[in-house]
């Protein structure tokens, strides 16, 4: 079996999650960015504090991740054990907001949603991506054929920002920050982020819309006998690649960066997550898992160098 085949088969399973249902608009606009009742969802100071930040607009780079999730508390523990995550938390005009922090490094935010229906479960990883304009991002997002879910609006501390549907369906959040962007590092440490990767019924248009949005060079390879898409500017981005699952929609999947697939997706298995994939030979060499946090949310675990 080719890499690729096998990678769809573990990206099956995905799909097949709750968390990668369509997620209800009301979930979104409460959980990340916090407009029930005029409520701002963020921490009252910046994410970006003590991160080494480029001098320059990183266009094109994911920045941040939200999890947005229907149980905070079940999710803490489990990704504190995983990957030794601490948690900071705040409050901003009365809603509750978690930053994640990663060797002293704030990498992500955790916020609470709750379902739109008693059978659409919500919780799942969204990624922002730094733009040059939200207002413009999130306008040529609907001119494309997508659709704008929360903002744009001002984001204390942060910038502006916007979460929309792209014209396949996957949610993404647009961001750009008033701070600049994380710079760039040569690897990401072991248990962050490292790789974000697009599911897509036509990844030929995904790409292409993406390369008007934000001006990426786009690279068609083939990996594992199929086409793989990536997107660069400055440096190797994303990729997107063929949904295999086609009566699903599209997503962004994000990738953290493991010394042990294997032993991370059995610890996975033990705090209360699900495996998904465990790593096998047939695929990247057994460097790849995809695991579930007890809430259902889905993660990529990716040895690298491979």
């Amino acid at each position: 079996m080719s890499e690729l085949s096998s990678l769809a088969e573990a990206r099956a399973a995905a799909m097949k999650s709750p968390c990668t249902r369509r997620l209800g608009l009301a979930a979104l606009l409460v959980a990340t960015l916090g407009l029930a009742g005029g409520c701002t969802n963020l921490p009252s100071a910046s994410p970006f504090k003590g991160t080494e930040m480029s001098s320059t607009p990183l266009l094109g780079k994911f920045v941040w991740r939200d999890l947005v999730t229907e149980n905070p508390d079940a999710v803490k523990p489990f990704y504190a054990a995983l990957f030794g995550w601490e948690f900071e938390e705040g409050r901003a005009l009365g809603a509750p907001y978690t930053l994640v922090k990663s060797g002293g490094q704030y990498i992500a935010g955790i916020s609470k949603t709750r379902r739109p229906q008693p059978d659409q479960p919500v919780s799942q990883w969204l990624s922002f991506m730094s733009v040059a304009d939200v207002d413009r991002a999130a306008e040529q997002t609907r001119a494309a054929g997508g659709s704008v879910v929360a903002g744009p609006l001002d984001l204390p501390n942060i910038g502006r920002g916007a979460v929309v549907l792209d014209p396949d369906g996957a949610p993404l959040g647009l961001l750009r920050s008033s701070l600049g962007d994380p710079a760039d590092t040569p690897t990401p440490a072991f248990n962050r982020f490292l790789w974000t990767e697009h599911l897509s019924r036509d990844p030929q248009a995904s790409a292409d819309f993406y390369a008007a949005l934000v001006g990426f060079e786009v690279r068609k390879s083939d990996f594992g006998g199929k086409p793989y898409w990536v997107l660069v500017k400055g440096r190797e981005r994303a990729g997107l690649l063929r949904n295999p699952i086609a009566v699903d929609r599209p997503i962004w999947l994000a990738y953290v960066r493991v010394a042990d697939p294997a032993a991370s997706a059995a610890r996975a298995a033990q705090l209360g997550g699900r495996v998904l994939l465990a790593p096998r030979s047939d695929l990247r060499n057994g460097t790849l898992a995809l695991i579930a946090d007890p809430t259902g949310a889905v993660l990529a675990l990716q040895k690298w160098p491979l």
